[in-house]
């Protein structure tokens, strides 16, 4: 990839992805799974880019939405309504209303949603359920345990049972998350082992989700998730749960992370390098926490290279963005190739949760994307303009 030409073409800022980098990924998950009836999702809430998602679903793949604009997003993409899993979070009636006729799967996270779509004439559904056992990159991003919004408590399998015999509405999916960005598979195998005793008081499965949350190695010292001793320990323990359940059910994983970020690059410009009295240096940049959030809500840490001159004297500096706010960094005390104004910098492994949610704060558009695919670059997402942004509002 290269930055200036990119930037030279595309504008700045810019997020760029390689989708050799998003099927690697996505065939090396498939892969790993030896359980026949494999369906995997993408939770297209991590990066909902059509040219990306397009690749991730030629892979096999359906899809993972939850809202109603990911369903809408999915059948724009041509994915069949029974390959969208619509995992709701305090939807309302008319959300559900919309998502029944458009015959997509809903998997409910709380018992009064389970009522009111049995009460709406649903046959079908699938239901969420917190294993009590979370994991992830951050509490911010723990979906499962005794703190968490998510999912309908494991102690109340028979108050499920109990909306299911009184209605004609069947529960044919058992579902859990416990997280995002695990890099050890110890807590999802504990995890998938209490979905599992709660799938077998449930009568009429077709499928178990054992949700997404693989995580990749942000950080230099971390190791990547062991793909392939996953994948083996958690077809093995399926096909043990199918033995004992009497019929093969499909298996179904939902990431959102792991397939695409790796493959996407913030592209920044260097506006601004000043040093302050004490040596402390700050290089400013044309982008900022508007479109990767990241550091700022998470703390996360993202690899930062200087395209342009990566053979320049290394200096510790902050690495900042243009937005008014003091928590607009993304990195504090970073060794890096000190760069001079015009210079490109690369912001690693924003392929996911990035661009996804990025803003329009300080009204500021929202940048370009592109695809890089087979050495070719192709636009996949014009560049916001400021009188776009102003005409969302009535004058």
């Amino acid at each position: 990839m290269n930055a200036a030409a990119l930037i030279a073409q595309f504008g700045s800022p810019l997020y760029v992805y390689d989708l050799d980098t998003v099927r690697a990924r996505v065939r090396a998950l498939k892969a790993a799974i030896t359980w026949p009836r494999f369906q995997p999702l993408f939770a297209i809430k991590a990066n909902p880019c059509p040219a990306v998602a397009r690749a991730i679903i030629a892979e096999g793949f359906g899809i993972d939405a939850v809202s109603p604009g990911e369903v809408a997003m999915a059948l724009r993409l041509g994915v069949r309504p029974d390959l969208i899993q619509y995992t709701e979070n305090n939807m309302t009636d008319a959300e559900q209303a919309e998502a029944v006729a458009q015959g997509v799967m809903i998997t409910v996270g709380s018992l009064d949603r389970l009522e009111r779509l049995a009460a709406a004439g649903a046959r079908e559904c699938s239901v969420r359920f917190n294993p009590d056992v979370g994991d992830g990159a951050h509490e911010k991003i723990c979906t499962a345990g005794p703190l968490t919004k998510f999912g309908v408590a494991s102690a109340y399998v028979d108050r499920v049972l109990e909306i299911e015999r009184r209605n004609q509405l069947k529960v044919v999916g058992c579902h859990m998350h416990i997280g995002s960005g695990f890099l050890d598979h110890n807590a999802f195998a504990q995890a998938c082992e209490v979905i599992f005793n709660i799938a077998a008081r449930l009568p009429n499965l077709r499928f178990i989700d054992c949700g997404g949350g693989i995580g990749i190695p942000y950080k230099p010292d971390q190791q990547p998730l062991d793909l392939t001793a996953m994948g083996a320990h958690l077809s093995r323990e399926f096909a043990a749960f199918c033995q004992r359940y009497g019929r093969d059910l499909e298996l179904r994983l939902e990431p959102g992370r792991f397939p695409v970020a790796e493959a996407g690059t913030l592209l920044t410009t260097v506006t601004s390098v000043k040093e302050n009295p004490d040596g402390r240096v700050f290089v400013g940049c044309d982008s900022g926490f508007n479109h990767l959030i990241r550091p700022c809500m998470y703390g996360a840490w993202h690899r930062i290279a200087n395209a342009t001159r990566p053979q320049a004297p290394v200096r510790t500096v902050d690495v900042v963005g243009n937005i008014c706010e003091s928590g607009d960094i993304f990195a504090r005390d970073r060794a890096l190739p000190l760069p001079v104004l015009g210079d490109v910098l690369a912001i690693g492994d924003a392929g996911a949760y990035g661009m996804a949610m990025a803003s329009t704060y300080n009204l500021r558009p929202l940048p370009a994307e592109v695809v890089l695919d087979g050495g070719a670059a192709h636009l996949g997402r014009r560049r916001q303009t400021v009188e776009e942004l102003l005409n969302a509002w009535v004058w």
